[in-house]
């Protein structure tokens, strides 16, 4: 969300500074071109007046000093003319001793620079014919105030379009961030979703997100029901091939085949291979609830009743104890969780002799999970033997070889690792280490 506020930011933020130096510009442009054009009023108002002062005299024309206006008697007072006819010129005792320029052409010119302080000259010339003779007057006016201002006008008018952007930035961002806090409360629901912490998103949204938010949990719903259906399949298909499996399994061990070795070892290998693969998968299909977020394990909530039922199991001489750090959750579906611990206390509970040790954290790589007893433990010669699904060092001990395999199968689901060691009682020590995410299942 962080980076959509950004985006709409600085896309305001360069449309409102192009647009707004355009206008500034513009409008600065627009107030020159009609304030020069007010004081071209005025200059050939005053060009008039001169032209009206010209009379004839004894030598033929000349000024009527009585009719100019003051200012043109004091220097560089900020306002001058120039008449020039025939082959001669007069000009204002205000340009003392500088000279005013003639223009090439009648019109209004504003980039002549005048005096020992260089002043900025709007000038005008205009051309008449008086008493027959062609006559041109140019009258100039000091500029360099009214540019001041009007410098000082635009600094003021760039501070307050400033501030007025900063404003306006800063009210769009409320804007946006307020506009945006549906989704930004969307994104948390569907992080929860991953999390486990829910399995719908909330519908009060506003209407916008509604046929969103509608078709997420509708294909939510649609996803949990389809792996429910395909696990009640799968469950129903194993229940029914196990009987099955069951007498062909006996028929191969029966008298019957006693005199046929070849092909009852080969039924033999061939219906272990059928029933471990079915398990298998059967394990695999319940593993697919990865694909849709589930309810998290909650180690303070779930370990004491767990302990509680094998101890139920197995009998109070035995001493299950727990390690964990408090308020821990491990991020994966409770039912995997339950079910990878449970096969690992189970076999642990049968092989103990007086305690069961089990441990739970989380370190810099990711979780672990430990499962240690006291009893006769396996060599290392041999463990990696018992790891493969069905195996059993004691055929005497009640219970089957496929806890280990089925742990396997969930931690390789869960690209983590399985080790057997020693443990610290006595016995054997089969250690769990889980990445901090869940990984991509395995083939």
């Amino acid at each position: 969300m962080r980076s959509i506020q950004r985006r709409l930011s600085l896309g305001l933020v360069s449309v409102l500074v192009i647009v707004g130096l355009v206008l500034a510009q513009t409008s600065l442009w627009l107030f020159e071109v009609g304030l020069q054009r007010y004081l071209e009023a005025g200059l050939r108002n005053d060009s008039e007046n001169l032209l009206a002062a010209l009379v004839r005299g004894p030598q033929g024309l000349q000024l009527d000093e009585r009719r100019l206006s003051p200012a043109y008697q004091r220097p560089f007072s900020g306002h001058y003319f120039r008449i020039d006819f025939a082959d001669t010129h007069w000009r204002s005792r205000s340009l003392w001793d500088q000279e005013l320029p003639q223009l090439q052409q009648a019109g209004l010119q504003s980039n002549l620079q005048l005096g020992p302080e260089g002043q900025q000259l709007l000038v005008l010339r205009s051309d008449y014919r008086r008493l027959g003779q062609a006559i041109s007057i140019s009258v100039a006016q000091d500029y360099t105030p009214v540019r001041d201002s009007f410098l000082r006008m635009r600094q003021v008018g760039l501070a307050l379009g400033a501030a007025a952007l900063l404003l306006i930035l800063l009210l769009q961002r409320l804007t946006v961030r307020r506009a945006l806090r549906p989704l930004e409360a969307a994104r948390e629901q569907i992080a929860q979703l991953q999390r486990g912490q829910r399995s719908q998103l909330d519908t009060q949204v506003p209407r916008e997100l509604e046929p969103l938010v509608a078709q997420i949990n509708h294909l939510l719903a649609h996803t949990e029901d389809s792996l429910k259906r395909s696990r009640n399949a799968l469950g129903n298909l194993g229940h029914a091939l196990k009987t099955p499996l069951a007498v062909l399994m006996s028929l191969a061990a029966s008298e019957k085949l006693r005199g046929q070795p070849q092909v009852r070892q080969l039924l033999e290998q061939q219906l272990q291979q059928v029933q471990q693969r079915l398990n298998r998968e059967l394990n695999r299909a319940r593993l697919a609830g990865d694909a849709l977020p589930g309810a998290q394990f909650d180690c303070d909530a779930e370990v004491p009743g767990l302990l509680a039922t094998l101890n139920m199991i197995h009998g109070q001489h035995l001493a299950l104890d727990a390690v964990m750090s408090p308020g821990l959750h491990l991020p994966r579906d409770r039912e995997d969780v339950l079910e990878l611990l449970g096969n690992l206390l189970d076999n642990a509970c049968k092989w103990a002799d007086a305690q069961v040790r089990l441990s739970i954290g989380q370190d810099g790589a990711g979780f672990y999970l430990a499962v240690e007893d006291d009893g006769p433990g396996i060599p290392a010669s041999r463990r990696d033997q018992v790891l493969g699904r069905g195996t059993r060092l004691d055929e005497q001990t009640d219970g089957h070889g496929l806890g280990l395999g089925i742990v396997r199968d969930i931690v390789d689901a869960w690209g983590g690792r399985l080790y057997l060691a020693d443990s610290d009682l006595g016995g054997l020590k089969v250690l769990v280490e889980l990445p901090q995410g869940a990984g991509p299942a395995r083939a």
